[in-house]
């Protein structure tokens, strides 16, 4: 007997605000946790394996984010056509648009897992990596992508749910699957002393454990999100629907990545304590990223929910509370951060020894730069998410493309070289950047808005026209 899934697919009606954060709570907890698998290792290798065991995880990083992202930015095309196809109360629709996800998730999941195992040593000494970093770097990375079919599996599904309105599902099975990943992190370096590879291990598992946990429960569920293994394949219309809202958002987290993956180059150039503090800072500031990129999820979802109902005046109102929740969130969460570095960064790295001071120091100067600012990134993303929503998705890529990724680079190869030296210099291409992109999210934001407007007003008078002459005749 089918299971029965508690989902609110109807956004479209009520008061915005209550609803906006009812959606977003558990997406971020979800976020959370999911950033807490990389928190769990970068603590469990900081304090029980060797002194840059961190950093050689760190190092991993933005290079694991270029080669996955690629694949998981089509799960927002799952995200935003499932959304407009349950604001058309179109069924159908979204059956074979959660079959066709699963299909990409595993065709897509296989071939980056094999690309990553193989290039994981080729890629990092292109990066620059230290040498002492690439000895635990190299089977950490190796040992990561073999679990990145069921992590691909696990993120289309999860976006088909969310845009359902299911938001709570996905974190109970993250928070199960995040159980399983400590458990094993602890295992692997206290009980086997495998150090980086380990946790590696460890990730791999939790990833395989979340995907089964929500194909299943997606088998047994009711409702057009249920899945039927006979039923797996890539729709035609479906399939072209994901590639054209899906394939932009690739692009740009394929250019994003790559920008990180400069500046991350530009980091290991300082050496490797800075490598090793900047992973632990960036670490810290992921958990605020997750929290705002939460409200980012919950924006795409309503507006493309509205868009799909054809409820096009609400939006203004769901943009703008999106805006106010982000920057409270952003500035709340940045502030507190950077007060209580310290002890944050000492979960991290303890102790005394100069070496572990000097990690210490160098995560407290990257936290200083961003946390701060860190509330403008959660605007560029809820602009970004409203363009998408909207179905606008070259729009936010070549905005991204241009503030967030192609600036980041001319300030590398600029700016930075003016201070040599000043690793600061390098940190705050990322406020300067955000500002930027924001400006060109909001001017498209407004233009995108007014033109969809028109279309459907002028839509609506054909429609009466036609109507009045029917009744004529």
């Amino acid at each position: 007997m089918a299971a029965k899934a508690k989902q609110q697919y109807d956004m479209t009606e009520g008061a915005l605000l209550p609803k906006l954060i009812k959606y977003s709570l558990p997406l971020i907890a979800t976020g959370i946790l999911q950033v807490f698998y990389n928190a769990a290792d970068m603590i469990v290798v900081g304090r029980f394996a060797s002194d840059f065991a961190m950093g050689a995880v760190g190092a991993c990083g933005s290079l694991i984010n270029l080669i996955v992202n690629a694949f998981i930015g089509l799960s927002v095309g799952t995200s935003i056509c499932v959304a407009h196809a349950i604001g058309a109360k179109d069924d159908e629709k979204v059956r074979r648009l959660v079959h066709t996800s699963l299909f990409l998730g595993i065709v897509f999941g296989i071939a980056v897992g094999i690309f990553g195992f193989f290039m994981a040593e080729p890629l990092l000494l292109m990066m620059q990596t230290p040498e002492n970093l690439l000895v635990e770097a190299v089977p950490y990375m190796r040992a990561y992508f073999v679990g990145i079919p069921a992590g691909l599996i696990y993120n289309f599904l999860a976006a088909a749910l969310r845009s359902s309105g299911d938001s709570k599902r996905p974190l109970i099975f993250l928070a199960l699957s995040g159980i399983i990943n400590v458990a094993l992190n602890l295992v692997m370096v206290l009980g086997f002393g495998m150090g980086a590879i380990g946790v590696g291990i460890a990730t791999s598992a939790s990833q395989v454990a979340s995907a089964l946990m929500i194909v299943v429960f997606m088998m047994r569920t009711s409702g057009p999100c249920r899945i039927r293994l006979r039923d797996v394949r890539a729709y035609k219309c479906e399939l072209a629907d994901i590639v054209r809202t899906g394939v932009p958002a690739s692009v740009q987290s394929v250019v994003f990545s790559l920008s990180n993956v400069l500046i991350q180059s530009s980091i290991n150039q300082y050496g490797d304590i800075a490598v090793s503090g900047n992973t632990a800072a960036n670490n810290i500031e992921s958990f605020i990223y997750v929290a705002m990129n939460a409200v980012y999820q919950a924006t795409l979802t309503f507006v493309g929910q509205h868009v799909g109902a054809g409820k096009l005046e609400r939006i203004k109102k769901i943009v703008l509370l999106s805006v106010l929740i982000v920057t409270a969130l952003g500035v709340l969460l940045g502030t507190l951060a950077y007060v209580f570095h310290e002890p944050l960064l000492e979960i991290y790295k303890p102790g005394e020894a100069p070496i572990q001071v000097a990690i210490r120091q160098a995560g407290a100067n990257r936290m200083s730069m961003i946390c701060t600012t860190y509330f403008l990134c959660g605007i560029m993303e809820v602009l970004s998410g409203t363009l998408r929503g909207m179905g606008k998705s070259v729009l936010p890529m070549g905005v991204s493309i241009f503030g967030s990724c192609l600036l980041r680079i001319v300030w590398i190869y600029t700016v930075c070289p003016i201070f040599p030296g000043n690793i600061s210099v390098l940190y705050l291409a990322y406020p300067v950047t955000w500002a930027i992109t924001i400006l060109g999210h909001f001017a498209c934001c407004v233009v995108a808005y007014r033109i969809m407007v028109r279309k459907r007003n002028a839509r609506l008078m054909s429609d009466a026209a036609e109507k009045t002459e029917s009744l004529a005749v």
